[in-house]
């Protein structure tokens, strides 16, 4: 994805249940014609039966607000509230609120109280109104009581990154990854089970036709309901492997790309729950056979990058980053040295390197970036699963940081 200049875990329970009795009498809901099964709450609700509750009609005076966070291994949870409509007006206006961090594994149980501190509001397109008034959702970082960022609140160590800069106009577009899996969590959709296709990579990238295509249906919901919460998502496509897709969310200034991506990352995950598929962002799901890997490439420019001479600032800031490899490295995902080998698009983790339109790059500069002298850069090392607050905040600390030695571009013929 070319941006202009301008592993969640799914943990599914057997539940055993009793089989009803026989009964004489007949009911409008198809879902109870038939005899339940042993495991239950794999495929949707009876849309009828769901329909008669999404019918009734909210107070004009509240709103529900779901308060999302990130729990300690990078995971979205939420829980839902009732506020007064007025406190949907500024995220100011939100109260605090908290939760049992010992069941995240984010306190103790002795000290487990963890406040939630609203930061940004988005619309909720799980929860739509008639009445003029919105439900919405609220992205929150995660604090003690006694007013510290927890250790898993990588926001605050992004704001660190970001504050006193707001004069580089930082831009992010980070393009996410993901893979589409059946529910028994191993097979990704349009592959036989227990088995891979019968054709290679090639057909699927952006493809048309059921026999290329699986998970557009999730993708293109998706989509829209981060169009409806305020996210600016610009744009998706399928993955070069089959079962995997893509998304882009930006241009976004500073921590906003941080706060946008996550909650989108929520979003995805709630569709997922809708059509009974499991996502995972893990870079390398399928390490058998010749299958690329998913990432969160993340395009960056400042102000001074998109104006005349930017090329050569974009340049300086690779160099800086080069110099840092390593520690950019750690920040960028887990399980990302099977993803990033020299191979399938990827450069080696263990190397650095640059160059024009070379997707076997550390760094890429594109080709009307080049043309231009101005542009941005994109970072294609971040794992699909990465934080998007510590990528974007390593990569803002580090442009800021002291000059470092020029670094060869790569041959352009490898491009």
């Amino acid at each position: 994805m070319k941006f202009s200049t301008a592993i969640l875990v799914a943990a599914i329970s057997s539940v055993s249940a009793f089989a009803p009795a026989p009964v004489a009498f007949k009911t409008s809901s198809s879902a109870l014609n038939v005899i339940m099964k042993k495991e239950t709450g794999y495929s949707s609700l009876d849309p009828a039966v769901t329909e008669r509750y999404n019918t009734l009609a909210f107070p004009e005076d509240k709103i529900l607000a779901e308060y999302v966070w990130v729990d300690a291994v990078g995971n979205t949870r939420s829980k839902t509230r009732t506020l007064p409509a007025a406190k949907a007006e500024s995220v100011d206006s939100l109260p605090k609120w908290n939760f049992d961090g010992s069941s995240t594994d984010q306190a103790p149980g002795d000290d487990s109280e963890v406040i939630l501190r609203p930061v940004r509001i988005f619309n909720d397109p799980f929860r739509p109104r008639e009445d003029g008034k919105k439900n919405i959702l609220v992205m929150c970082d995660t604090w003690t009581p006694a007013g510290e960022p927890l250790p898993s609140n990588s926001r605050a160590k992004a704001m660190e990154a970001f504050e006193g800069n707001d004069d580089q106009e930082p831009w992010f577009g980070l393009e996410q990854e993901f893979t589409l899996f059946n529910l028994d969590t191993k097979t990704p959709l349009g592959w036989p089970e227990g088995g891979f296709p019968n054709r290679p990579q090639g057909p699927y990238y952006c493809s048309v036709g059921p026999e290329n295509s699986f998970g557009r249906h999730i993708t293109d919901s998706m989509y829209k309901a981060c169009l409806y919460a305020g996210i600016e998502i610009s744009g998706t496509n399928g993955e070069v492997m089959p079962g995997q897709q893509e998304y882009q969310v930006g241009p976004c200034v500073g921590i906003d790309a941080g706060d946008q991506l996550m909650m989108s990352r929520y979003i995805l995950q709630r569709v997922c729950e809708d059509y009974q598929v499991y996502c995972t962002l893990h870079p390398k799901p399928i390490v058998d056979g010749e299958w690329n890997g998913a990432g969160m490439h993340t395009n960056f420019s400042t102000k001074a990058m998109r104006e005349e001479g930017g090329l050569e600032v974009i340049k300086q800031a690779i160099y800086k980053m080069g110099a840092k490899h390593d520690e950019h490295i750690a920040v960028y995902g887990t399980g990302n040295e099977l993803r990033l080998t020299g191979a399938y698009e990827t450069a080696d983790i263990n190397t650095f390197c640059y160059g024009v339109a070379n997707r076997g790059a550390s760094v890429r500069i594109g080709r009307d970036t080049e043309a231009e002298g101005k542009g941005y850069f994109e970072d294609r090392r971040p794992s699909s699963n990465a934080d998007p607050y510590l990528v974007t905040g390593k990569i803002m600390d580090t442009i800021m940081g002291p000059e470092a030695e020029p670094i060869e571009a790569m041959d352009r013929d490898q491009a």
